[in-house]
């Protein structure tokens, strides 16, 4: 159980969570939290696990073990009206319109929304011409604006999106971005599951990565990076290098080259180096993995299957 100062800054406490279907353990003695106002990604493969924990938080399914409190309790009917929650299969009535689909959605989670809300809503997103278009009638990634419309119009204290950029174009992904900062700016949290690893790493705070049902990853990214980091350095430079003490191998990449420093030699030693040779430098930074190679590191290319 919570104590008074943990339910006031934790959005989410899942702890030690399991799910088997048949002979098949889905999520295996997962545990971890969500502070209140950030943004908080839940990555893996495909058949990882994601989907069947986010329906566990949903209350969706039951754990066949394990506890789940969301917003310093356990989940209980009310609680549903406290999530905005945008599934990866995306469902809206297609022969309704916007204003009758968000107006709809809306009472369903016992709110009543004015036209001036609507169409105040709609026009932050430039969408107000449309309102009175059917679904059916809109593009996909218009679809996908009203869904992130409807998932936050009840005004929710955490929002759970499960891959919410699939299928927009470059324009309408960097306006989601935007929205989903001001909602973590409103002091929302927000658990947000993706493929996308460029995504997570310019919008999470923390993350939780899962592997055929288990933790692999649990942190801030930073912290994750740095635990991954190889003995290597990125160097743009102009001038002959040749040949560097210390440098077991070397990979020319599209806008610089990566040196690899055997275990008595550190970045400033190469630096130092460099100096002397009169090479003149214009970038230099220890090697740091992404988040996308990291990915790939643990899970491989392809994941198990679908959950």
């Amino acid at each position: 159980m919570m104590n008074i100062s943990q339910m006031s800054t934790i959005a989410v406490d899942v702890k030690n969570i399991y799910k088997t279907y048949g002979k098949k353990t889905v999520v295996s003695d997962v545990s971890f939290s969500v502070e209140k106002g950030e943004i908080f990604g839940l990555i893996g493969p495909n058949g990882a696990g994601k989907t069947t924990t986010i329906r566990m938080m949903m209350d969706i399914i039951k754990p066949d073990s394990g506890e789940v409190y969301v917003l310093g309790e356990k989940f209980r009917e009310d609680t549903k009206n406290k999530i905005g929650y945008l599934p990866e299969e995306r469902g809206l009535y297609k022969k309704q319109t916007v204003t009758e689909t968000l107006r709809y959605m809306a009472s369903l989670k016992g709110v009543t929304v004015t036209d001036e809300r609507i169409e105040e809503m709609l026009e932050h997103v430039g969408m107000l011409p449309h309102k009175n278009k059917k679904i059916e009638e809109m593009s996909r990634g218009m679809g996908q604006l009203i869904q992130f419309l409807v998932t936050v119009i009840h005004n929710p204290s955490l929002v759970i999106l499960d891959e919410p950029f699939a299928g927009l174009d470059p324009v309408n992904t960097e306006l989601l971005k935007g929205l989903i900062l001001e909602l973590k700016e409103q002091g929302k949290s927000i658990i947000f599951s993706t493929h996308q690893m460029n995504q997570v790493e310019e919008l999470c705070d923390r993350l939780f990565m899962i592997n055929k049902g288990t933790e692999v990853l649990y942190g801030k990214l930073d912290d994750i990076k740095h635990q991954y980091r190889e003995n290597s350095v990125f160097i743009t430079y102009e001038g002959n290098i040749g040949s560097l003490k210390g440098v077991t191998d070397s990979r020319q990449r599209d806008e610089y080259a990566e040196f690899f420093l055997d275990s008595n030699t550190t970045p400033q030693d190469i630096l130092q180096q460099l100096i002397d040779k009169r090479v003149t430098v214009n970038r230099f930074e220890i090697g740091t993995p992404s988040l996308h190679e990291i990915f790939i590191r643990i899970a491989g290319v392809n994941g198990d299957g679908n959950e």
